[in-house]
């Protein structure tokens, strides 16, 4: 039963955050396709549970899942409010994650739980001008996993992480993050040895991770106001179609359904 007459009428607008090194969504979503994302990933039912599928498996029903980059899944929030938290491969590994759940098992490298304490995430999509103070919750949430968020990655796939994180959305020729070629020159590599230990060390390709990148930008820029076809244009997509695509493609569902509406 939802705590809250107005999240029960539908009337709170998804809430979207891009920050350093995270990104959060808190909304109402129904089901979303199978997908996977190139970085780790918490979901969690903001106030109770969701149906989750591994590439694969069948359906269960669990309170969080804590998912490791490049894994295949779908959900369904049968249009309740849901909680989706994306960490980058520089800040914290998937099994950081782990200590915002309880009562856990193992499912296919997944971590699922039936249990989770994310009143902090439920106060901000109760807020409507929790934008304020979004960043702020997400540091005070993130600190209590440090202990185990903190992970060694090669200094060199670093290097080219921190390269994508300047250059998203900026003036690199060929998009909006740097080019392969690009990257494993910042990494001190050899373009066929950098794409290699980047898999190994991120665990997609850094193909889809400079698309995630991309991503990033665009939703970012949508949260600050711009229309569809303004953000695809800021961050290095064709037009607002190709963007479309690639939305789908990443997050599993129609990019009107989470951003449209969203919080400014």
């Amino acid at each position: 039963m939802y705590e809250s007459a107005g999240i029960e009428g539908g009337s709170l607008k998804p809430l979207w955050h891009v920050g350093s090194g995270r990104m959060l969504f808190a909304g109402c979503l129904h089901k979303n396709a199978l997908h996977s994302h190139s970085a780790p990933v918490m979901l969690a039912g903001l106030y109770d549970d969701f149906r989750l599928r591994l590439a694969g498996g069948s359906w269960f029903a669990c309170r969080a899942a804590v998912i490791p980059a490049g894994t295949a899944y779908e959900f369904d929030a049968e249009g309740r409010p849901i909680a989706v938290i994306y960490i980058e491969p520089s800040e914290a590994s998937a099994e950081g994650l782990a200590a915002l759940v309880a009562e856990t098992r193992e499912e296919r490298g997944v971590l699922i739980g039936m249990r989770t304490d994310l009143s902090q995430v439920r106060s901000l999509y109760e807020d409507p001008s929790s934008l304020a103070w979004t960043d702020e919750a997400m540091n005070d949430l993130l600190e209590f996993s440090k202990p185990k968020a903190r992970r060694t990655i090669d200094a060199r796939v670093r290097r080219a992480l921190e390269a994508v994180a300047d250059n998203a959305g900026g003036v690199v020729t060929g998009g909006s993050v740097p080019r392969v070629d690009w990257a494993a020159h910042a990494a001190g590599l050899s373009t066929s040895r950098f794409q290699h230990l980047f898999k190994q060390e991120v665990g997609v390709s850094y193909r889809r991770y400079a698309a995630w990148a991309r991503m990033r930008v665009a939703v970012s820029e949508v949260v600050k106001g711009s229309n569809f076809t303004t953000a695809a244009h800021a961050s290095g997509f064709y037009d607002q179609p190709h963007f479309a695509r690639e939305f789908r493609r990443i997050f599993g569902a129609p990019a009107g359904r989470s951003l449209a509406g969203v919080r400014h």
